[in-house]
């Protein structure tokens, strides 16, 4: 069994029961904090691409699909080189000093987009986003594994990050063409904003430090250690999963951001017909984020890799081949497509990445992992998917989307496996083999 010293976690009391309603308390509100996350990450791709917005003409796109790519481009690019320098921080000083701020700040310059009126203004205010969603990213991850008791990892990390999915790409774009119906989408902006400061508050007065961080109630405890690449890099899944985050969240990334502009403008959709379809990238997303992850715990994480790459491209080419002529059909592929690719976000940087870290260095871990997944996959990759659309065609990006994933199932082949059940269940099998090897030998004597 892979215990907790060997996975970055501070190993458990035995002598205590489990603090289960903690462990609930600390996973809803980083949920709802994960989720907010989302929405305001991607409800920009919304606003752009529905037909009632003024925002293209207001903020003077002459590009708009090039231009929108870049606002989610200098998010994703600011958001990896936070997640890498704010994970270890939150190791050293605490996880609370960094999640309350980045929870604030997020929420309060979600407002202030809806202020601006320029291109540069908006990538400016978008970068700063992402600095903090990137600080909140790993240590959100972090927080959750520590609460988390082992056999439930997976679940937790995978509910948690499912509302990524849920709240930035399946409610998001039925809040956005819904609310453009009564006010601008300067207000959208200030209105999904609001519900940040609130969780902000409550996670405030309940998340605990991690045993390994210096409070008033644990005065005795040693500060976590220094970022080391050469510790975090002695696991072989943490490159590997470098690798694996940037091919996922290039399919998926990119899909996310066109797919908007790909409906109404290359399908023919009408907003609402958009909303909808739009909608299955986060419904099925959330399933995907959530389930992906906790079905690993029992079948494996590297399988559960494979096949959420390999189905994630095959379906991501139907959903290429099909016209508009059926829109629930159009929303069922890509409800599949999404779900499985989404499913690998949570599954990389939730489980894989926590048991690939060595002690005290879980969220340094998660940061370098979703540092460079970020930069590449979910910033560089849509602003090349803006070229691409800006120069080809927006119907081309989905080309690129799906190079990501197939280029994935190759790096996931060579993922070690580290799910406790699957670790301690072989290591089992393999001593059952070994006493029954010599027992034959006995035997035979």
């Amino acid at each position: 069994m892979v215990g907790a010293a060997t996975i970055g976690l501070t190993p458990a009391d035995s002598s205590k029961p489990w603090d289960t309603a903690y462990e609930w308390k600390a996973v809803v509100l980083l949920t709802l904090g994960f989720g907010l996350v989302g929405l305001d990450r991607w409800v920009i791709a919304d606003l752009a691409g529905a037909k009632a917005s003024t925002m293209v003409p207001d903020l003077h796109l002459s590009n708009p699909p090039a231009q929108i790519g870049y606002f989610i481009s200098a998010l994703g690019i600011a958001w990896g080189v936070a997640a890498m320098l704010m994970g270890n921080l939150s190791d050293r000083f605490g996880r609370r000093k960094v999640i309350v701020p980045a929870l604030i700040l997020f929420s309060l310059l979600s407002g202030v987009s809806g202020l601006t009126g320029a291109f540069m203004t908006m990538v400016l205010m978008r970068a700063l986003m992402g600095v903090s969603e990137g600080a909140y990213a790993p240590t959100s991850f972090a927080t959750v594994a520590e609460a988390s008791k082992p056999g439930r990892r997976g679940f937790n990390l995978g509910l948690q990050q499912s509302a990524f999915a849920l709240f930035g790409l399946g409610f998001g774009p039925i809040i956005a063409t819904q609310l453009l119906t009564i006010t601008s989408w300067r207000w959208v902006f200030a209105i999904v904003g609001v519900p940040g400061l609130v969780v902000a508050l409550l996670v405030a007065l309940t998340i605990r430090e991690p045993a390994t961080i210096v409070t008033k109630t644990n005065p005795n405890a040693v500060a976590g250690p220094k970022l080391t690449l050469a510790d975090l890099f002695k696991h072989r899944n943490v490159p590997l999963s470098m690798l694996a985050l940037l091919c996922a969240m290039c399919g998926i990334f990119v899909l996310s951001a066109f797919s908007p502009q790909y409906l109404t403008g290359y399908l023919k959709l009408s907003d609402q017909k958009m909303g909808f379809v739009t909608s299955a990238i986060g419904f099925g997303g959330f399933l995907g984020q959530w389930g992906l992850s906790a079905v690993s715990d029992y079948f494996g994480r590297k399988l559960m890799a494979i096949l959420g790459f390999l189905v994630g491209a095959v379906f991501l080419l139907i959903f290429k081949m099909m016209d508009g002529s059926n829109t629930l059909l159009l929303f069922v592929v890509l409800f599949i497509s999404a779900g499985s690719s989404f499913g690998l976000l949570s599954l990389i940087t939730g489980p894989i990445a926590t048991e690939a870290a060595p002690l005290g260095l879980i969220a340094s871990t998660g940061g370098v992992i979703i540092g460079i997944g970020e930069i590449f996959g979910g910033g560089v990759a849509p602003g090349v998917g803006g070229a691409i659309a800006g120069r080809f065609g927006i119907q081309h990006t989905l080309d690129l989307a799906l190079g990501g994933l197939v280029v994935g199932i190759l790096v996931s082949l060579f993922y070690k496996e580290t799910a406790p059940r699957k670790v301690g269940r072989s290591a089992a099998e393999s001593a059952l083999d070994q006493l029954e090897d010599e027992v034959g030998g006995v035997s035979r004597v």
